[in-house]
């Protein structure tokens, strides 16, 4: 059975930060959409994981740390449409059923750099693993979850390649999103059976312009 973000096996696992300073992908070699910033020892594997793909595939990622606030927008936004879709549970069912999609705020991966929801290229372009990035249990009838079994053969081989590279880096997956991959959180810490986690929430370097001071 599949432990979620929001159990209390997960949830009572502090976090003990690291430290550990912030690394834009880019700069190891890790194709991304615009600037991702990951923890160092995250970004690290990522790049070992890279070298263990075959010629011509590529790791690709799509989001790595996320501000506070979006976490917290797209929590919300989806519990709403939990709701909406199962009226009268309750706040402790919503709170679960959202959780197999998005973390809570305070036990969220991507907030603390710990996360990034990634995908594999070619030199034709993205592979098929499934379903698109961040299509919803319901919007996929379950096939974000990783293992499964409403998709093609050549998706699952895809997953199998993804899967295979990224734990033989050290990486953990939340199984009900393919592309959710974790180093240091406290899934991570759970799976690995680690006593707490290494990074807590941080923020992403300001960008030069963010250091201008208005006349």
């Amino acid at each position: 059975m599949t432990v979620l973000i929001s159990d209390e096996r997960i949830t009572r696992i502090p976090a003990i930060e690291s430290g550990e300073a912030l690394v834009e992908l880019s700069t190891l070699g890790i194709s991304a959409e615009g600037l991702q910033y990951v923890r160092e020892g995250l970004g690290d594997r990522l790049a070992v994981a890279q070298t263990f793909l075959p010629t011509g595939v590529r790791l690709h990622v799509v989001e790595g740390l996320r501000p506070l606030e979006s976490q917290r927008e797209i929590y919300d936004g989806y519990r709403a449409e939990v709701l909406k879709l199962h009226p009268g549970i309750s706040e402790e069912e919503s709170h679960t059923l959202a959780s197999r999609f998005v973390s809570p705020i305070e036990v969220a991966p991507h907030v603390a750099g710990a996360a990034v929801d990634l995908t594999l290229i070619g030199e034709n372009g993205p592979f098929d693993l499934g379903t698109p990035i961040d299509a919803t249990p319901e919007q996929s009838d379950g096939a974000c979850y990783f293992d499964a079994t409403n998709i093609s053969r050549e998706a699952r081989t895809n997953r199998s390649l993804l899967a295979d590279v990224l734990t033989a880096a050290g990486l953990v997956n939340y199984p009900t999103e393919w592309w959710h991959w974790s180093f240091g959180d406290r899934y991570w810490a759970y799976c690995e059976k680690q006593p707490n986690a290494i990074y807590g929430p941080t923020v992403a370097p300001e960008s030069p312009a963010d250091d201008t001071v208005a006349c």
